[in-house]
This record gives C-alpha cells, structure tokens and sequence, in this order.
C-alpha cells in the first residue's frame, strides 16, 4: 500500500509549527510545499479566476506544486472573508486539473473549533487519541506564541544590526530546533536561549531613529514573498519596524480585543468592516499615540474590507498629519515599482522629521 503524504500551503515560518503538529498526529509522511517563488504565483494565477485575490492564487500555485511534488493530502486552514469559500473552490479547480487527492479543511464553517480539527485528524489517523491530539496541540500553540515573541523582538532591532545576517541564521537555528522539541519543559528552555541570544547580537540603534508601523490584511502582513519581503527593506533602510498581525493574534487575541478596539475607534467605525478592516483603523490611531513616523498598509488587490478601511484609516491619519502609504499587491504588480514608491516615502518621512 503507498504512503500517503501530507503538504498545506505556505505562511511564512508556520510551517515549522504545522509540520510539527502533523507529524506527532499522522502516521503519515509530512512533506512541505516548495518554498514559494515567482513560479508559485505564476502557477496560481494561471488556473485562478482572475479576480480573485493573491493570497488564494499563492495558495493555489502552492497546492500544484505539492502534488507535483509528490502530496496526495493536502490540508487547508483558512478560515473568514472570502477565504472561507477557498477550500471548496481551490479543490474543485484541482480536480478539474486531473490531480487525485484527498483533501481536509480544519475550518468548520467560519471558524476553528476543537471538536471539528480533532474529528479531521482521526481521519487522518483512526488510532490518535483526544490526549495526544490535545498534547501536541497546546504544544504547537505554545510554539507559534514563542515564534511570534521572538519576531516581536527581532523587528526593533534588526534594521540596527552590525551583521543583518546574525539575525536571519539564528532564527533558522531557532526554528530547526522547535521543530525537534521534546515537549513543554523543551520547547520553553529552547524559547528563553534563543531569547538571549538575540539580545545580544551587537546593534548601533541611535536614540533618533525613524519607526514604521505595518498594518493591513493579514497574508501580505505575514507572509513576507506577498510583498517582496518589505520587513527586510525597511531593515535595509535603518528602521525600527512594528507589524501587529501574526498567528498569536489571530487564533487567540482578536476575538478578545475587538469589542476593545471597537469601542477606542468608535469616533470612526460604529461596527466592525470585517475581516482586519476595523483592527487597522484602531492600529493606525494607537500608531499615532505611540509616536511613529509613518504608517504602511497593505493588502491585496480587491480586497473588500481593506478598501472598505482605506478612507477612514485616511481620514485618522490626516487628522493627525501622519504620513501614510498603501501598498496593493496582485500577479502583475512589480517589485520595482514597491521598492520605487517605498524609497520616495522613506525621503518623505525623513524630511518630515528634520522639519524639512
């Protein structure tokens, strides 16, 4: 009997806790898709519906290239938006490509629920039991928090580096060794090593520095190819970088923190605008309090409740003379003309700074 092996589409690092996750749940061979490139997209687009938006066309290049590589599982997590119809759309365009495969959605309707993911997973594997679903799921958990405290920490400071590329290869060490974690005593002794030896890389951070807050929808916010790596850009340029989306809030703050956001913007937004459209309006002014130089949103092209958030995020920032730049990103949109756009915010700002 051959072996099925399992793939998912790409998000940034969460591969490293997902493929931890499956491989301590399955008795199935985990193999992660490609990383993605120029050709993922282009794949994705080829097949996708024209209109519809980049992260389901990267999602889409990433399941064809699985299954070419080998995939004959594919897993889907998405879940709100128009994501939640993605699943059912990316499968019947697979099929229709002639690919066989057996295909699991941990999203039950809108939403992640407990009962729903360990029901995918004993069809996965019939002899896992509630316990060890439960072990290494909180085990996983815990690992995305501390994959997102690390980058927490790392964004401040990177753009301040004596050697960027200290940073970069201490966080693939990293990232190697939580996905060879033992258990929780492990996984948090790991946690609190690499949390100092990232304290200590040498930086030159002047006291004056420039500060940049990301917000906008949560693919391009995470997944860095979205956006021809514009965290590391930002860094290039000396700049101290804050980004709020990441899959710690996603899974476990937002639905604890929206009633709060909501009532901070209600001098703009009188109900939620779905999706993150609400949250970045709140951003955007908390960016303001905190004393940032400018703001970058992006999202991808047709994105509803971005567009729907884009004339109130402008209208918070015009009140308070904060420089703003939106990035809308889609197949044809050139990395060029970002890092041309970007350059020129980047001159904007700083003479804004220098009273210029």
């Amino acid at each position: 009997m051959k072996e099925e092996v399992i793939s998912f589409p790409h998000l940034a690092s969460y591969c490293t806790p997902i493929s931890f996750f499956l491989r301590n749940t399955t008795n199935h061979e985990i193999r992660e898709a490609p990383k993605i490139t120029k050709n993922t997209l282009l794949l994705g687009s080829k097949y996708a519906p024209d209109t519809v938006c980049i992260p389901f066309k990267y999602n889409l290049g990433n399941y064809i290239e699985a299954l070419e590589n080998g995939a004959t599982i594919l897993m889907q997590a998405g879940g709100g938006c128009r994501y939640g119809y993605y699943a059912e759309v990316q499968e019947k365009i697979l099929r229709d490509l002639g690919y066989q495969f057996k295909f699991f959605s941990l999203v039950d309707g809108d939403h992640f629920t407990i009962s729903h993911t360990f029901k995918v997973m004993k069809e996965l594997s019939p002899t896992l039991s509630f316990f060890r679903f439960s072990y290494f799921g909180l085990l996983t958990i815990l690992m995305i928090i501390y994959m997102d405290k690390i980058d927490a920490l790392i964004r401040p400071r990177i753009g301040f580096a004596l050697n960027p590329n200290e940073f970069k290869s201490l966080r693939e060490r990293m990232l190697e060794d939580f996905s060879h974690t033992k258990g929780f005593f492990s996984l948090t002794r790991t946690y609190r090593k690499y949390k100092s030896l990232f304290l200590h890389l040498p930086i030159n951070k002047p006291e004056k520095h420039l500060r940049i807050g990301i917000i906008g929808e949560l693919y391009t916010a995470m997944e860095p190819f979205s956006t021809f790596f514009l965290e590391e850009e930002l860094a290039k340029m000396n700049i101290e970088v804050k980004r709020f989306t990441n899959l710690t809030y996603l899974l476990f703050l937002k639905k604890w923190q929206t009633k709060r956001m909501l009532r901070r913007a209600r001098k703009y937004c009188t109900y939620t605008l779905g999706a993150d459209g609400m949250d970045n309006v709140y951003r955007a002014m908390e960016l303001i309090d905190q004393g940032f130089d400018g703001i970058i949103h992006t999202k991808p092209f047709g994105c509803t409740p971005e567009i729907g958030a884009i004339p109130i995020i402008d209208k918070v920032c015009k009140s308070s003379d904060m420089p703003i730049i939106y990035f809308s990103f889609d197949s044809s949109t050139s990395d060029t003309g970002i890092k041309t756009r970007l350059e020129a915010f980047y001159d904007m700002i700083v003479n804004k700074k220098r009273g210029i």
